[in-house]
């Protein structure tokens, strides 16, 4: 585990804490407002006189803020584990790109689910979306690295612990298994960041200004 985190995953830590906080130490009212504003609402009317629904800005601003303690302690552990890496391997700017188009692409996809085929209305919260594509961008990058789950201390390499995981999700959210977890959201942060990256190796139609990733 890295003991020495590089600024742009060491501010997100911080900035997911300091948001979460705030959630737990605001008042009721306070906190349907954090909810209201900053969470992820499906797009068009909102069935609720006191909630405004959908806005650009939630976007992002979902990514900060977590429905629980296990919800945000399982988060930054996999982003205290794997942003580091891939920080220095990308680099501060373009992993700062990374992390937020793993995130919009996360929150698209959820949004997409919502509107055509759960057609339900709830906030979704929390930086799963982002956090599942550095998992994704560990297993591209060091694909014979050994990670394991805590549940299951099983080495294995981590192109196979990702493969494995991405078919977990995508199971689970196709049986609608653990409702209330977002698992196409966590599928579309894989696919944000898997797209992202063999942009930068220049394997996609449209090229980079130089191949950025080998």
């Amino acid at each position: 585990m890295p003991l020495n985190l590089p600024p742009v995953t060491r501010n997100l830590l911080i900035a997911n804490v300091v948001v979460f906080l705030l959630q737990l130490l605001t008042h009721d009212s306070t906190s349907l407002a954090l909810t209201q504003y900053l969470a992820l609402w499906p797009m068009g009317p909102s069935p609720y006189a006191d909630i405004q629904g959908f806005e650009p800005w939630q976007l992002i601003t979902y990514a900060f803020m977590h429905g629980g303690v296990t919800h945000i302690l399982f988060n930054m552990i996999a982003l205290y584990m794997f942003g580091g890496v891939i920080e220095r391997t990308f680099g501060a700017r373009n992993f700062v790109i990374y992390y937020f188009v793993c995130a919009i692409v996360a929150a698209v996809a959820q949004l997409i689910v919502v509107q055509w085929f759960t057609h339900g209305f709830y906030p979704t919260l929390g930086a799963s979306g982002a956090v599942f594509g550095l998992l994704l961008a560990f297993g591209m990058l060091y694909p014979h690295e050994k990670v394991m789950l805590m549940f299951l201390p099983v080495p294995m390499p981590a192109w196979l612990f990702v493969i494995g995981y991405a078919l977990v999700e995508l199971v689970m959210g196709v049986t609608g298994t653990q409702a209330g977890v977002a698992h196409f959201a966590h599928l579309g942060g894989m696919v944000g960041g898997y797209v992202l990256i063999q942009y930068w190796r220049g394997r996609l139609p449209v090229k980079p200004k130089g191949r950025l990733l080998r």
